[in-house]
């Protein structure tokens, strides 16, 4: 499948084989790189690295990446370029798209990452928008290919604030797959109409199932797998004790864990999460989003998941750039 030269900004500009073919090659070059095989398909190659937020696996995962390819990384943060400041995006874009062969931009709005890709002409990734995480998405789809060895009927619930950039992506994806996909939230942050009824239009193409419920224990039953993510995303902090009072009855915990009636769920999230009261942000206020029982327990995965970022973004470069 040619792949070469086109952007990665969301699931919606990907078909169902498509996205299975990144997720196969993603397989491929985690077998290799366990193998101590490095193809080096982007020798040569000079990657920039926009970080407008800050980043562990994104910025991790694509530099590791970048080497293992034989490419050169240069990581760019907010306070080291002009993007949006005294440079529109779009002249930003067509500088960095004459000294570079590739962009990955994490930030805030959509639209920049857009814009990048629209002027740059080079392929462009999003590492994460207000509104997409695409790349986040395809290391949660591979590790849940990895233990149940299929997407297509996979029952995969989001629990938590159902109106973020993972559930808005997830719920893309879970549609171009085939899965029963369930967004348990109360209804004041259930997804944008738009996300919705975008879903709903590729599950009807693919026989996939789109629910939006506020019922905990209906929501998770029958789940293979439960994915919840922070309360609050980023830049969104003082809206925190409202999610909590809000979210508290959505945390994923044992007793949710056992309404799925399934033996071996599994249990995701793209981190970081408060899972404990050890870190300096968490101390006052615990656990929220998940108890540390499940995030430490037999049915979470969600370091083979974060170990993905690595295999999946290798893939969505190799696949768009590489020889």
């Amino acid at each position: 499948m040619n792949l070469r030269g086109r952007h990665f900004l969301s699931l919606d500009d990907y078909s169902t084989d498509e996205i299975s073919y990144l997720l196969d090659l993603s397989a491929e070059l985690k077998r290799m790189k366990r193998a101590g095989i490095k193809p080096r398909t982007l020798e040569g190659k000079s990657i920039a690295l926009i970080f407008e937020k800050p980043s562990t696996r994104t910025r991790c995962a694509f530099v590791v990446a970048c080497v293992d390819e034989g490419a050169h990384p240069e990581y760019l943060g907010k306070g080291d370029i002009q993007l949006g400041k005294k440079e529109t995006v779009a002249d930003t874009a067509r500088v960095l798209g004459r000294m570079f062969d590739g962009i990955q931009f994490r930030g805030f709005k959509h639209q920049t990452v857009v814009d990048l890709a629209k002027y740059s002409g080079v392929p462009v990734w999003n590492g994460l928008t207000d509104k997409y995480h695409p790349t986040q998405v395809l290391a949660d789809f591979l590790t849940v290919q990895e233990q149940f060895g299929h997407l297509k009927g996979i029952t995969f619930a989001y629990v938590g604030d159902g109106r973020n950039n993972m559930a808005n992506t997830l719920l893309i994806g879970a549609a171009k797959m085939g899965m029963d996909f369930r967004i348990i939230a109360p209804k004041s942050l259930f997804p944008e109409t738009e996300i919705v009824e975008s879903g709903r239009r590729f599950a009807k193409e693919t026989g996939a199932k789109i629910t939006l419920t506020e019922d905990v224990k209906e929501g998770a039953r029958g789940c293979d797998v439960l994915y919840t993510d922070v309360w609050a995303s980023m830049g969104e902090e003082a809206e925190m004790a409202t999610r909590i009072r809000l979210l508290k009855p959505y945390q994923i915990n044992m007793d949710m864990i056992k309404a799925t009636g399934k033996e071996n769920p599994m249990f995701l999230h793209c981190l970081p999460a408060f899972h404990n009261n050890d870190t300096e942000y968490s101390k006052e206020i615990g656990a929220m989003e998940v108890s540390d029982e499940v995030f430490e327990s037999k049915y979470s995965r969600v370091f083979d998941q974060a170990e993905n970022r690595m295999h999946t973004i290798k893939a969505v470069m190799v696949a768009t750039l590489g020889r």
